[in-house]
């Protein structure tokens, strides 16, 4: 049997669900294939126990794009809205440091000391040159600034967004805007502002705080809201439990509608054929890498290359009474050098109402991460142990957890290492030669779920313009 559609998508994470969603708005036929049981991905949502947590990401920053989505599938009025004044805090000597949100604050921190506050000056008045062809987000902070910034600040945060390690994330590729501040200006502090202004300008916010802020989000039964309300929109023309097991490039000849790819999958059914004008894989490198092998090798060698960080989920409940801290605040970072398996803590019902019963907190720690891989080899349980012991005495923990919930995701987050921009050109180029093939996915411009979002919109609105020409 063969099916014959204008777009095939294969991979229904939320890029995948993106795409298609903005494909079939555009009038353009779309299949989505999946081959797990259910969509989303890494985002996945549960209720259990009066509690509402969160397998994958935690919350995500809203973007025009996701607010156009939501607009559309009539979830605007079910976002929950974190405080942008919540405090977050760092580890630092055993105890909790708050960090400032804003430069000034900063600048007068005990967290920064006084070298790196003459780094930072030295900055503002001087010029420097970015090394080429790439640098590690270590080595930059070393060179621009200091080690006590790197360990404190940077490394938290970098594990915070891509539980990755700083000594091998590429700058350019992890953080471009920091990389083209210092190249446009010889100082990131004097490029940094005008290059952050100059990507403000260019697109319209999405959901702001008070005064103005952008805010964390979510839905008021989790984000996996939101890959529900995309698939339900889809409807049957999203199949899940349907594996796609090889890609073939068919020769269209100058017939520019006629099909140009052809993918064998694998159904409940048995196996069957779908051809398609275009072809989206959102899927993990190395399942694109294997699928377009026979297109070309240099695929599977390109994706292939990309490292993924492995990370532990692990949701522990509380008695509020039970916790001396407050718990007032986004949660925590904690540096390497403090040697913790945890790389950090959410507060989540502290951020968001509903996430826990009245009386009880929830708080969510991620273990693993480039930087520890193997502590993924523990069993749940001795996960859901360790965390316990590590934050008892940071937060005041007097008894044991009333609930705990532990989800292992052996990859994760795909690692922008050095290397990483390169990779991606050579990529760019080897889709040039296949029209028609494109990529979506969390190892192209960013692990957050609205850059995935807004990469996807775009796909789709270049594919429909395709059509149109």
């Amino acid at each position: 049997m063969s099916t014959q559609v204008q777009a095939l998508v294969v991979g229904a994470g939320i890029s995948g669900l993106a795409t298609a969603y903005a494909l079939q708005k555009a009038n353009v036929s779309t299949l989505v294939v999946e081959a797990a049981a259910r969509p989303g991905g890494v985002i996945r949502s549960v209720q259990r126990d009066g509690y509402l947590l969160e397998c994958g990401p935690q919350s995500f920053s809203g973007n025009s794009a996701i607010t156009a989505i939501c607009s559309d599938l009539g979830l605007l009025e079910e976002r929950v809205l974190a405080d942008p004044k919540a405090p977050r805090f760092v580890l630092i000597h055993g105890a909790l440091q708050a960090v400032p949100m804003n430069p000034l604050g900063l600048l007068a921190s005990p967290l920064l000391g006084g070298g790196t506050k003459r780094a930072i000056l030295r900055d503002l008045l001087g010029k420097s040159e970015a090394p080429e062809p790439d640098e590690s987000v270590a080595d930059f902070i070393r060179r621009k600034f200091s080690e006590r910034l790197l360990d404190w600040l940077v490394g938290p945060f970098v594990s915070g967004i891509y539980a990755g390690d700083p000594e091998k994330l590429s700058l350019r590729a992890a953080f471009p805007i920091l990389h083209e501040a210092e190249k446009a200006s010889g100082s990131l502090l004097r490029g940094i502002f005008p290059a952050i202004k100059a990507r403000a300008a260019k697109r319209p916010k999405g959901p702001k705080g008070p005064r103005g802020r952008p805010t964390l989000q979510t839905f008021s039964e989790g984000n996996e809201m939101l890959i529900k309300a995309l698939a339900l929109n889809l409807g049957e023309r999203l199949q899940c439990g349907v594996e796609v097991t090889g890609i073939e490039h068919l020769d269209s000849g100058h017939d520019a509608n006629a099909p140009r790819f052809r993918a064998a999958v694998r159904t409940p059914q048995g196996e069957e054929a779908v051809e398609a004008e275009r072809l989206v894989l959102a899927v993990p490198t190395g399942v694109a890498g294997k699928l377009l092998g026979a297109l070309d090798g240099e695929f599977e060698k390109q994706l292939g290359d990309v490292e993924y960080a492995g990370v532990a989920v692990v949701s522990l409940g509380y008695r509020k009474k039970d916790v001396n801290h407050s718990l007032e605040g986004f949660g925590f970072l904690v540096p390497r050098s403090s040697r913790l398996n945890d790389l950090g803590t959410v507060w989540n019902s502290s951020l968001f109402p509903g996430r826990a019963p009245e009386g009880e907190a929830l708080l969510t720690s991620f273990v693993g991460g480039a930087t520890n891989p193997g502590a993924l080899q523990q069993s749940e349980a001795v996960l859901a142990e360790t965390i316990h012991k590590e934050i008892m005495p940071l937060l005041g923990i007097r008894q044991e957890p009333v609930f705990s919930n532990v989800t292992i995701w052996p990859r994760a987050l795909p690692q922008y290492n050095l290397g990483h921009t390169a990779r991606l050109a050579a990529l760019e180029e080897l889709r040039g030669k296949f029209p028609g093939l494109y990529f979506a996915g969390n190892y192209l411009n960013g692990p957050a779920i609205g850059t995935c979002v807004e990469q996807a919109l775009n796909i789709a609105d270049e594919i429909r313009v395709s059509f149109a020409n």
